[in-house]
C-alpha cells in the first residue's frame, strides 16, 4: 500500500503527517527537533528508499542539516556538519532555507542565509559551496528582506543539469547555464517599486519561484507585490496578477501534472500581511495565470493569518494533493487538486515549510 508523507517544519520542531494514498485521514508524529526552527525540509524519492531532509536551527547549537532513510524514525548528521563556509570566505552559516534534489543521481542542493548555494554529490550528506554564485560581483549589493538575506528557492532545470535558477531576498532571480560556474540576473519585467529605479537589473525581492518539468522554459514567480510568468526560461517576465484580489504574497506552486495550473495565497499588502478579505483562500489558475478562482471549500471563513513562502506545496499523486500551512499552526490538505480541503493539524507552532509525497 502506498503511504503519503507530509513534512511540517515549524518554528519549534518537525511534525510528520502520515496517511494512505487516499489522503483523507492523517495521523501526526512529532515533534522531532523540538525547539529548533525547521526552515527547510525535503523529500528525495530517487533512490531505493526515500530520503528525508531537515534544515534545523538551534538557538544553542546553530544550524544543521539532517537526513533520514527510515521515513523519520531516526535522523543522522555528519560529525563535521553537512554545511560550513570554507576558510577565507569570512562568513558563517546562519540558516538553511531550502533543500532540493537535483537532476543527476546523488545530487542535492541547498540554499542558505547568507545568500549562498550549496551542492552535494553524496545524496545530501555533505555539501560544498558553489563558488560561482558566492563570488558574483553583485553579492555585496544584495540586500536583506524581513526574513534575512538568503537563497530561498533552488529550481534545477528538469532535463539539463547545467542549468538552474535560484531566487533570493533581496537580489532577485539568478541563473546559470554552465553548472554554476557563472551566473546572470534574470529579472527583466519584475518590478521593484521600493527602489529608486523600479526596473533594476537585480535587487528585486522575489518571494518564490515555481515551474513544471514538462514545460521547463515556463516559470512562475511570486514577488514582493507582483505575480509573474516567464515563457522563455526567465529572460522576460510578464504580470499575471489580473484577477487576483492582491498581487502581494509569499508562496507559489504548480500542479504536478498540469503545467497550466498554478496556486498562490494572496495577502492584502506588504504593510498589511493578512489574507485578503480576512478569509483563508488559496487561488488557482488553470490557464497559466490568465484567470483565477478562489478555493474555499473546507478552509476557514475568517482568518487573519498569512502563509509563508514554503508553506504551500503539492505532491505528485493523481489526483494531486495540495497542502497549505498557516502561521497560527494549522495545516490543510486537499486530495483533489484544491477543490476541497480537510484540516490535518491545528495549534502547532508557526508553520514555516511543507513538503509532501506519496511513496
Amino acid at each position: 500500500m502506498s503511504e503519503a508523507v507530509l513534512l511540517i517544519g515549524t518554528k519549534k520542531g518537525l511534525w510528520i503527517g502520515r496517511s494512505d494514498a487516499a489522503r483523507r485521514e492523517w495521523r501526526l508524529d512529532g515533534p522531532a527537533f523540538e525547539m529548533q526552527g525547521v526552515y527547510a525540509v525535503g523529500i528525495d524519492n530517487r533512490g531505493e528508499r526515500p530520503r528525508l531532509f531537515v534544515g534545523g536551527t538551534s538557538e544553542h547549537w546553530g544550524p544543521a542539516v539532517f537526513h533520514s532513510d527510515d521515513l523519520g524514525a531516526t535522523w543522522d548528521e555528519p560529525p563535521e556538519g553537512a554545511i560550513g563556509f570554507p576558510a577565507g570566505t569570512d562568513a558563517s552559516l546562519e540558516r538553511v532555507w531550502q533543500i532540493q534534489p537535483g537532476v543527476e543521481p546523488g545530487v542535492v542542493y541547498a540554499g542558505s542565509q547568507p545568500s549562498a548555494l550549496w551542492k552535494s554529490t553524496d545524496g545530501g550528506v555533505t555539501f560544498e559551496l558553489v563558488r560561482g554564485l558566492w563570488d558574483h560581483p553583485h553579492r555585496e549589493q544584495w540586500g536583506a528582506g524581513f526574513g534575512g538575506q538568503a537563497v530561498h528557492t533552488v529550481l534545477p532545470h528538469p532535463t539539463d543539469p547545467a542549468r538552474m535558477s535560484v531566487a533570493m531576498s533581496t537580489g532577485g532571480v539568478y541563473q546559470t547555464s554552465d553548472g554554476g560556474t557563472t551566473w546572470s540576473p534574470a529579472n527583466h519585467g519584475i518590478k521593484a517599486y521600493f527602489l529608486p529605479d523600479p526596473d533594476p537589473e537585480f535587487g528585486q525581492c522575489v518571494h518564490k519561484l515555481a515551474g513544471h518539468p514538462a514545460v521547463p522554459d515556463r516559470l512562475f514567480a511570486q514577488n514582493h507585490h507582483g505575480v509573474y510568468r516567464s515563457d522563455d526560461g526567465g529572460q522576460i517576465w510578464k504580470s499575471i496578477a489580473d484577477g487576483l484580489p492582491s498581487d502581494f504574497g509569499f508562496p507559489i506552486a504548480v500542479h504536478p501534472h498540469e503545467p497550466d495550473t498554478v496556486y498562490v495565497f494572496p495577502l492584502v499588502a506588504d504593510g498589511n500581511r493578512i489574507p485578503t478579505d480576512a478569509t483563508c483562500r488559496v487561488y488557482r489558475s488553470r490557464d497559466a495565470g490568465a484567470t483565477w478562482e478562489p478555493l474555499t471549500n473546507g478552509l476557514p471563513e475568517v482568518s487573519y493569518v498569512p502563509v509563508l513562502r514554503d508553506a504551500l506545496t503539492t505532491d505528485t499523486a493523481d489526483p494531486a494533493g495540495v497542502y497549505v500551512g498557516t502561521r497560527d499552526g494549522c495545516v490543510y490538505a486537499s486530495a483533489d487538486a484544491g477543490d476541497s480541503w480537510i484540516e490535518v493539524a491545528r495549534h502547532l507552532p508557526d508553520i514555516l515549510t511543507l513538503r509532501a509525497a506519496v511513496l
